[in-house]
């Protein structure tokens, strides 16, 4: 089995991991080498790091589709399989049109639903109960290739976006593996997509702000869903707060939407316009993210003062 692996962050690793094991990998290609942090030192991907601790010939173009070195060693290649795994470039039909069984994507959705670039962060915000990772045969559209094989999961009502994240970036190494052994043997039959679909549009920091005129519930839901990035955030004092987790209380409120109507060592309680909201971890500008108990064992937080 000739295969190689596309991706470049985090959720692809235990995908490719699990492919590099049980059937080896010709070679990887990802993005490009960036600056990093404070120092902006060059950093590796993560699939790179994991690409050169298995010695396994490492392509980064910039453009694949403009790459003639990369698109000539592909198709001398003649691989079986060319598996996508969160790789951040489209593949023009030259490069689908490569491998003998396809290019196969491994979305962490349950298509047609959530196609785009981030489908786990906009299941949540829209309060979706299950989610789930779905492989596809890749085509020219974005995330509208024939789908193959699905595994769901349910989504409780205080999971974030980071635990989703997690659990299906392990999940989907083991149905990526199902897939190949499947579509090798000729025992799944792809399936096409209906043309229903919410758009998981990228995020941006604007996306975090918090509307207190909204519903407890649809402003947990955005917390949560924008957690561990950009982070949902709303304006205390004069200075921007940025809130890491809540909880939606059986409680009601004549307060104006945004007021702070107590605080404790459990949490602050914050008014909306249907419902009380638990404010349970928050960061302020140059501090750490802290539970509600700790901040307010050196700081106070004003009964009755609005967040806006």
């Amino acid at each position: 089995m000739k295969i190689v692996f596309m991706g470049t962050p985090d959720f692809a690793v235990p995908s490719l991991k699990k492919i590099i094991d049980v059937y080896g990998v010709e070679s990887v290609f990802t993005q490009p080498d960036k600056p990093k942090g404070r120092g902006k030192k060059i950093s590796y991907s993560p699939v790179k790091e994991v690409a050169l601790e298995n010695n396994i010939k490492v392509f980064q173009p910039t453009k694949l589709k403009a790459d003639k070195e990369a698109l000539e060693y592909l198709k001398n290649l003649k691989p079986d399989f060319i598996i996508v795994v969160a790789f951040g470039q489209i593949l023009t039909k030259e490069v689908l049109d490569i491998p003998k069984y396809g290019c196969i994507n491994l979305h962490a959705s349950l298509l047609p639903m959530y196609r785009g670039a981030a489908p786990l962060n906009w299941a949540i915000i829209n309060g979706e109960k299950k989610s789930g990772n779905t492989t596809m045969l890749m085509d020219v559209g974005l995330d509208t290739g024939d789908m193959l094989l699905k595994d769901e999961i349910e989504i409780t009502d205080n999971m974030t976006a980071g635990e989703l994240h997690d659990l299906l970036m392990y999940r989907g190494a083991d149905l990526l593996l199902n897939t190949i052994d499947g579509l090798s043997k000729g025992t799944i039959i792809p399936e096409k997509q209906c043309e229903e679909t919410f758009y998981a549009k990228m995020l941006n920091k604007d996306l975090g702000r918090i509307d207190w005129n909204n519903s407890a519930k649809n402003i947990h839901n955005l917390i949560r869903g924008l957690n561990p990035w950009p982070i949902a955030h709303t304006t205390y004092d004069d200075k921007s707060m940025k809130i890491y987790e809540s909880e939606v209380l059986v409680e009601s409120s004549n307060k104006e939407p945004g007021t702070i109507i107590n605080v404790s060592k459990e949490g602050m309680k914050v008014s909306t316009n249907l419902g009380v909201l638990l404010i349970k971890k928050i960061q302020f500008p140059n501090g750490k993210p802290l539970t509600i108990e700790q901040y307010t064992n050196g700081n106070g937080l004003e009964i009755n003062k609005k967040l806006i």
